[in-house]
């Protein structure tokens, strides 16, 4: 699923004990599936772990981070039925906690253990995330918690994974039919089977095991490593669903957990109608932003009604198909960089600008917004990789191409924005060539996990709203805080004062609403002319907006650049 790395804003985030298996007694319907080997392999690998711990040092320069973020790596099998078997080693990076009371330089914060954050993807790092404690809004929590980022498995220096030679992912210009002709199909059905074929020839034997429930066992494994017997976790996007299957997993070892902006967890969403609902969503996302559009006509000129900005931006699609920008910006790479904005409305106003200077007359903008960036291709390459593992491995798929035709055709009728780039995004797993597994059903029983906090908005079209409802429907004693008639997707530490709130209050004291809360929606973006198109206060990151290429920059990255 199109579950984006939530990079963006600076304030925004985009973000010793032995352990034994949990107990069986009172094991919810499908969490045995997990395999009693894998358990026990879980618990073998987190004991060493605890017995070792993480040798934090001097980051590398690579790694890019200041000297108060120390680095380390924990040790997880490749399989944990094998404990004994293949090792793989994750990065780890971590900022003490401060004890500072920010508002009372002599009054000392007691210290709350370790709060591990993922952004999402699959393929996204937080490596970055210890550096988003130096932010104000961020000091309170990074006073009271050591913060803990790491690049899961096959991500960056964790056995990384590759598909395809990065500068063949890169490439640009490219098309993006709304409506494909059989020939085009034919030629993306080709490559889609090439790229799963390359899955397995560039990443070996061991590519089976890059899935969400080996995500979910390694976040075990760190929180041993990290000498903290129950852990307090954080997930954005995609780092819901492991995070989520961890906690159906390993309830006893739950402190605290966020889930910020909710894959839809019921198995039979997992992955393949996930994508259908999301492609649904977008085309919502996509009208909420051509509305926008509209009403700052005088600012744009793209039209003063969304089926007049959609004429604009069609009018552009035609131009790039016969001369590209640049020669690099396309159809695909528009609808890429327009498609950003579906996930995070901060990008809003520099798109616009950049679509109206286009039609000016002035590409630059443009291809400074949509303009492939090959300086990242590695990083890009990667993070698709990893993303197309996970979720090949982690679900049955349709096997037939004529499910996928007929599904997407329909659905094109009525969603046609992102309809069928998010199918050439997955059709690789209809060609996977390694074993898929069933998706375990997420859920607990009534006093058997601690009270968890669930984050969403309405209108977020990567990780539509159903899905929080699912996973409070699934997690006892969970409670949702909703942002109303708001689209972006990741909202914990964003412009929503009163979300920031309720997260803040749950991470210091436990406190949460006792029933469903609501926020009223955050402003919207002003529309601007000043920026450059590039600055949406957002960037890609690995196979989000969905993957048409571009920077990949971090919150943390963002906000160590505007720290003091």
């Amino acid at each position: 699923m199109r579950a984006a790395v939530l990079y963006g804003t600076a304030g925004s985030v985009l973000l010793t004990a032995l352990v034994g298996a949990p107990a069986a007694g009172g094991m919810p319907a499908g969490r045995a599936a997990a395999g009693s080997a894998e358990t026990r392999g879980t618990a073998v690998a987190a004991q060493r772990a605890a017995a070792a711990g993480i040798r934090f040092g001097t980051c590398t320069e690579e790694q890019g981070l200041p000297g108060g973020v120390r680095c380390g790596t924990v040790t997880v099998p490749l399989d944990y039925a094998h404990p004994d078997g293949k090792k793989i080693k994750l990065t780890v990076s971590r900022a003490r906690a401060t004890g500072k009371d920010a508002k009372n330089s002599k009054r000392k914060v007691p210290r709350q253990g370790a709060l591990v954050y993922n952004p999402g993807g699959p393929g996204a790092s937080s490596m970055y995330f210890p550096l988003i404690g130096s932010l104000p809004d961020w000091q309170r929590v990074a006073a009271a918690y050591d913060l803990v980022g790491y690049a899961p498995r096959g991500v960056e220096r964790s056995a990384p994974l590759s598909c395809e030679d990065p500068k063949q992912f890169v490439k640009a210009p490219s098309l993006a039919p709304t409506f494909p002709s059989e020939s085009y199909k034919k030629e993306r059905i080709a490559e889609a089977k090439a790229y799963a074929q390359g899955c397995a020839r560039r990443s070996g034997s061991g590519l089976r095991h890059y899935t969400s429930l080996n995500n979910a066992r390694d976040l075990d494994v760190l929180r041993a490593a990290l000498g903290e017997p129950k852990l307090t976790y954080m997930g954005a996007s995609y780092g819901t669903y492991f995070g989520a299957l961890y906690a159906t997993l390993f309830p006893s070892h739950v402190r605290r957990m966020v889930f910020d902006s909710v894959v839809n967890p019921a198995p039979g969403k997992i992955w393949y109608r996930n994508n259908l609902d999301q492609s649904a969503a977008f085309e919502a996302r996509w009208t909420d932003f051509r509305t926008w559009i509209a009403e700052h006509d005088d600012v744009y000129g793209l039209g003063t009604t969304p089926a007049e900005v959609l004429n604009s931006y069609e009018k552009a699609r035609a131009q790039l198909a016969a001369q590209p920008a640049g020669g690099t910006v396309g159809p695909a790479q528009l609808q890429g960089a327009f498609l950003e904005a579906g996930y995070f409305d901060d990008y809003w106003p520099q798109r616009a600008l950049a679509l109206s200077a286009y039609l000016k007359g002035d590409p630059k903008p443009l291809i400074e917004a949509a303009g492939p960036h090959p300086e990242t291709a590695a990083e890009q390459e990667n993070g698709n990789a990893v993303y197309t593992a996970v979720e090949c491995n982690d679900a049955p798929w349709p096997t037939d191409w004529r499910t996928w035709d007929r599904d997407n055709t329909r659905l094109a009728r009525v969603a046609p924005f992102e309809t069928w780039d998010n199918v050439w995004m997955n059709l690789p797993c209809a060609y996977w060539p390694v074993p898929r597994q069933k998706p375990l059903e997420v859920r607990t029983l009534p006093g058997e996990l601690p009270p968890t906090l669930i984050l969403a908005a309405e209108r977020d079209a990567a990780t539509p709203y159903e899905g929080a409802l699912e996973l409070r429907r699934r997690l006892s004693g969970s409670v949702l805080v909703t942002e109303r008639d708001a689209g972006t997707h990741g909202v914990a530490g964003g412009a929503n004062q009163c979300v920031n709130g309720h997260l803040e209050a749950y991470l210091l004291t436990g406190r949460l609403p006792e029933r469903h809360a609501e926020c009223a929606p955050h402003a919207e973006p002003k529309p601007s002319e000043r920026k450059s198109a590039g600055q949406g206060g957002r960037a890609q990151g690995p196979r989000d907006a969905q993957h048409p290429g571009g920077p990949t920059r971090s919150d943390e990255q963002e906000a160590a650049r505007q720290a003091p």
